[in-house]
């Protein structure tokens, strides 16, 4: 089983997030922020993304939170794959996968309606043993609970599993739950950040070698 972390592991969805987010933001009258700056800010939730994307100052405020947070799922939901699309490579590396019989899953911070959106969309012909995004009731990641989730919907087993992602944050979810990680370069986080990895891949092709090789 390979789990997939999906923003900036599978598909670039930079330009769309951030556009959602300065739609809220200027809605409520707020300083909109540059589309470099949302690199740095993606990875921890939507909520935390639009937290981050407020003026430092009223980063407290729940309830302006909470306004911008439902402006902002309306408008990237009807949005949410004007310029998202999978990395080059990515959609050949599943289907190379998926006919060696390897199965692969998502695991992402990203709401679950929105994640599921972007699977269908964007991977119309290839089948996700599990896509499972974030919920109210299920702590984000780096909590492994969302491993263990999909686990529980498949039958995997850690001793077969492997998680890919592109930040910190998955590299922790990978040890949390007592799996290999495999950090991808072409995301949201410089390799540097990566180093704590088991093994870091540079390209699609290069993960396609590290995946059949387990």
């Amino acid at each position: 089983m390979v789990i997939f972390d999906l923003d900036g592991t599978l598909i670039d969805t930079i330009a769309d997030l951030g556009a959602a987010v300065n739609e809220a933001l200027g809605a409520k009258g707020l300083p909109l922020r540059r589309p470099e700056e949302f690199r740095g800010m993606v990875g921890h939730g939507v909520r935390n993304l639009v937290r981050r994307a407020m003026p430092e100052a009223l980063q407290g405020d729940e309830a302006l939170l909470d306004g911008l947070l439902s402006d902002f799922i309306r408008y990237y939901l009807d949005h949410i794959d004007d310029r998202s699309h999978p990395y080059p490579g990515i959609p050949e590396l599943l289907a190379i996968l998926s006919g060696a019989g390897i199965r692969f899953a998502v695991a992402s911070n990203k709401f679950q309606s929105g994640t599921e959106k972007l699977i269908r969309r964007l991977f119309p012909g290839l089948s996700f043993a599990a896509v499972c995004g974030g919920l109210p009731a299920r702590p984000l990641k780096p909590d492994a609970a969302i491993i263990r989730d999909i686990w529980n919907q498949t039958g995997a087993c850690p001793e077969t599993t492997v998680l890919v992602g592109d930040s910190r944050t998955d590299i922790a979810t990978a040890r949390a739950a007592g799996i290999p990680c495999v950090a991808v370069t072409w995301g949201f986080r410089p390799e540097g950040d990566l180093l704590a990895a088991d093994r870091i891949a540079h390209s699609p092709a290069e993960l396609q070698e590290i995946l059949l090789a387990k």
